[in-house]
């Protein structure tokens, strides 16, 4: 009668689990992820002109071929600024991924300078504007004044400023590690695959970019102004590698992010989440929080929000809303409601340490606790 008992039991808890993969595997279906493709400038925005080509028509070819690839596979949805010769708004752009609550935004251009410079770039948004990057960013975010409301839609921001261009880079500081990733990805294919010169992965003020709530990144192919690589970004073989390296770079992206979240199990690293008994950390005049989420909507920083942790606190920076849970000086202590938090479904949760209210560097915290 025992035995009977535990079989019945054992069978539940079998079709218990069945439904559940068989409900996840739904949800997986039903939630591709999200990929939104900018071919830069368009209509009666040219871009750069370098030896005779069109940045804007290389732009789009390259850009489409990329949606095409993408697209092929079953789990992804590509979206496109834009598919014909049509001028898009720089800001609707951003609004375009917004509003399909897109996993990424690439942007995609072609480069040009007085010199015969040469190679790849992919930027990211940031605050270094310094010499070429500078350039880079004036160059691409001086379209506004192609458009008729640029005044209202941009309040007053002027390209020509590095002050201007240095504000906007905070708006999208949480996405800027997860950008990053791609943009190395881009980069390296471009080496690898492409068989391109790399000038390497940048930061710059970028308009296109500020607004978009997801991971971003603007991709420069090469110079037009080059006479070798123009004429190699002019042909459909050089569009088509230069498509394929994107392409692998996104796959790659996606599958890395698979590994820890969205509907596979999470696997988490045993050496992450041991739980020692170690004697306390304290930090005097610091306070440590574990950053769980973020993004555009304000949430109520509450237990049943965020998956029954507790002591949960927000802050607004620019546009985004931060989540925390913890808070205490002891860093061991917050070590243990990092590994909690990964525990309760948030696998990319990390440590943050403040002082006096201002968010600083968990090392220089750290340091300070042995001076």
């Amino acid at each position: 009668m025992q035995t009977t008992h535990k079989s019945t039991i054992v069978l539940v808890v079998l079709i218990f689990i069945s439904s559940l993969t068989s409900y996840a595997t739904l949800q997986a279906q039903n939630n591709k992820f999200v990929v939104v493709l900018d071919a830069g400038h368009g209509g009666h925005d040219s871009g750069n002109v370098g030896n005779g080509h069109s940045e804007k028509d290389i732009a789009l070819k390259v850009t489409l071929e990329v949606g095409k690839e993408l697209g092929e596979n079953p789990d992804i949805k590509v979206i496109y600024t834009r598919k014909t010769d049509v001028f898009v708004e720089l800001h609707e752009r951003a609004n375009i991924a917004n509003r399909a609550h897109a996993d990424l935004f690439v942007s995609i251009h072609c480069n040009a300078h007085s010199s015969q410079a040469s190679g790849t770039e992919t930027f990211v948004l940031g605050e270094k504007n310094t010499g070429r990057n500078f350039d880079v960013a004036k160059k691409e975010n001086e379209v506004i004044f192609l458009e008729d409301n640029y005044e209202e839609n941009y309040a007053g921001f002027d390209p020509s400023s590095p002050e201007s261009t240095i504000a906007i880079g905070i708006e999208q500081e949480v996405y800027v590690e997860q950008s990053v990733v791609l943009a190395r990805k881009i980069e390296d294919n471009f080496i690898g695959k492409a068989k391109r010169k790399s000038r390497g992965l940048k930061q710059a003020s970028l308009l296109v970019i500020r607004n978009t709530y997801m991971p971003s990144v603007l991709v420069e192919v090469g110079f037009l102004t080059n006479k070798s690589e123009g004429s190699y970004l002019n042909t459909k073989a050089g569009q088509s590698k230069m498509a394929d390296a994107i392409k692998t770079a996104v796959l790659d992206y996606k599958k890395e992010l698979d590994q820890n979240v969205g509907s596979h199990i999470l696997q988490v690293d045993a050496e992450t989440m041991t739980e020692e008994i170690e004697a306390p950390r304290v930090v005097e005049g610091i306070i440590f929080k574990v950053q769980i989420a973020a993004g555009s909507k304000k949430l109520e920083p509450k237990s049943y929000n965020f998956k029954g942790l507790s002591n949960i606190s927000r802050d607004k920076l620019g546009e985004i809303y931060k989540y925390y849970s913890g808070q205490t000086s002891d860093y061991n202590e917050v070590k243990k409601d990092q590994n909690a938090a990964k525990l309760a479904g948030y696998p990319d949760a990390f440590v943050v340490a403040f002082k006096e209210g201002k968010k600083i560097d968990v090392s220089e915290a750290l340091k300070s606790a042995t001076n």
